[in-house]
């Protein structure tokens, strides 16, 4: 298995400075040692650059920096449909949720159609018109259906980048009020802490790789630190109770492992100013190595 990571230190999605120290932190956590000693080759792009906020002003509080966002996903695209054209696997760090935008649209740009597993505390399902903050990392899921304005929409020259029915949210137990109605007329497969207490993460899973494979060359894994528990993560900057545990999320990437469908994987929104010790990057590298095929035994 060849690997090429591929940092992207965002932080213009949302308001809390320091996730854009995110990708340093989980390669400081050993992250290509841990995946050496599983036999992947690893090629580190370091960074796409991306501008510091303070340097920019926000031109529309409905969308916060909406021009740089749009900017960066392109970069980001370009760097995962070369990566997956010479066949690596894009390993994206955030950085924010909002680098999704890009990365998917790389992927799908490469493999044509798509699934989409996004593991989250939150729907990230609104656009203009419903968010309460103006923040861009909240509407990517939504951008990437073809919902939202049209620059997120058309990144990358085309729109939707999946389609609902290979689309799967896992996890969710934060959504406004108005996003809980855009998601229900969405067409998407949404399985919330409620049907993970309820059904278990082995079964929940088991249905998400049957929804977001059916009919696709490939599945791309977006993976938000904010769904663990916050007593496992504690470096996220939108922390939210109750979320699954360590092992319920290492169950889910160890069968994804299994059933060989990712070809697409980011981690995100990391915030070590808020960690312990560097404690949920130390977390997320577990989690990237057992959705790479590590193995307890």
């Amino acid at each position: 298995m060849k690997v090429r990571i591929i940092g992207v230190p965002m932080d213009l999605g949302q308001d809390r400075r320091g996730v854009d120290m995110g990708p340093s932190a989980i390669r400081n956590a050993r992250l290509s040692r841990r995946l050496g000693e599983n036999d992947i080759q690893v090629e580190d792009m370091g960074n796409i650059e991306v501008p510091h906020p303070e340097t920019i002003q926000i031109k529309n509080p409905k969308l916060k920096y909406i021009d740089e966002i749009i900017q960066i996903s392109e970069k980001t695209a370009d760097a995962v449909d070369r990566a997956i054209c010479e066949g690596r696997i894009p390993l994206i760090l955030g950085g924010d949720h909002s680098i999704a935008l890009g990365s998917v649209t790389g992927s799908s740009r490469a493999l044509k159609k798509i699934g989409l597993i996004w593991i989250d505390a939150h729907g990230d399902f609104n656009t203009e018109e419903t968010t309460p903050s103006g923040n861009i990392h909240g509407m990517i899921l939504a951008a990437l259906l073809g919902i939202g304005d049209k620059r997120l929409v058309n990144v990358g020259g085309f729109a939707p980048k999946v389609s609902p029915e290979n689309v799967v949210l896992i996890g969710a137990r934060a959504l406004d009020k108005e996003e809980r109605v855009l998601i229900k007329k969405s067409g998407i497969n949404v399985f919330t802490m409620h049907d993970i207490d309820r059904y278990g993460m082995r079964d929940v899973m088991q249905k998400a790789i049957e929804l977001a494979s059916k009919g696709t060359r490939g599945v791309h894994l977006s993976f938000d630190m904010d769904v663990l528990d916050p007593m496992v993560a504690p470096g996220v900057g939108t922390p939210v109770r109750g979320g699954i545990t360590y092992r319920e999320a290492a169950l889910a990437v160890e069968m994804l492992a299994e059933a060989q469908i990712i070809r697409t994987l980011e981690f995100v929104e990391i915030n070590p100013t808020l960690d312990r010790v560097n404690e949920t990057s130390h977390v997320a590298v577990g989690l990237i190595a057992a959705a790479l095929g590590e193995k307890i035994l």
